[in-house]
């Protein structure tokens, strides 16, 4: 099984209690970091809660190995360089995974769609689809990561549910005149 990683800061509502908040500087938020792992086709597998301080490759540590025990049929993991460094060694000595960055093509400068990586962006996109997930109100990070798995089945259920497929790809062409 492969997986697809990353992480997204989110401000904090007052309500949201201080020893589960922070400031994420490179973003300049003040709130928690949602670390949401997924599978090939885009589904979440885990969903995390974190300060917003905390380096991705630090929380990887706890997220990757309740992975492993809960989906020890894991392989590889895909992520982006947020996670390089002592991370990569540390998942292969430890926990038997393999974990591959995927990074930017050499001098892009605008928007570029990543291989495998937009599929985690897309599940975070359908997560903020719930209004309510803009900004984070819960109290304990438990709360959170419990709203976005419920945000996400709703959206898995009604694709599922859905009496005939989206197929607006073409443009339809009117009648001439």
């Amino acid at each position: 099984m492969r997986l697809i990683v990353d992480s997204q800061s989110v401000k904090g509502a007052s309500t949201v209690g201080r020893k589960s908040r922070s400031y994420d500087a490179a973003k300049k938020i003040n709130g928690r970091k949602r670390h949401i792992t997924v599978d090939t086709l885009g589904l979440p597998v885990m969903i995390t809660a974190t300060p917003a301080h905390i380096q991705d490759r630090d929380a990887a540590r706890d997220v990757f190995w309740r992975l492993r025990l809960t989906q020890p049929q894991i392989t590889q993991v895909w992520a982006d360089r947020g996670y390089a460094g002592e991370l990569v060694d540390w998942v292969r000595e430890r926990l038997w995974l393999t974990l591959s960055m995927v990074s930017r093509p050499k001098g892009t400068k605008d928007f570029v769609v990543l291989p495998r990586r937009w599929k985690v962006e897309r599940t975070i996109g359908w997560c903020m689809n719930a209004r309510r997930n803009a900004r984070d109100c819960e109290r304990l990070p438990q709360h959170s990561e419990a709203h976005l798995n419920w945000a996400l089945i709703t959206t898995m259920t009604r694709r599922l549910t859905r009496k005939k497929p989206r197929t607006n790809w073409t443009k339809r062409v009117g009648p001439a005149g």
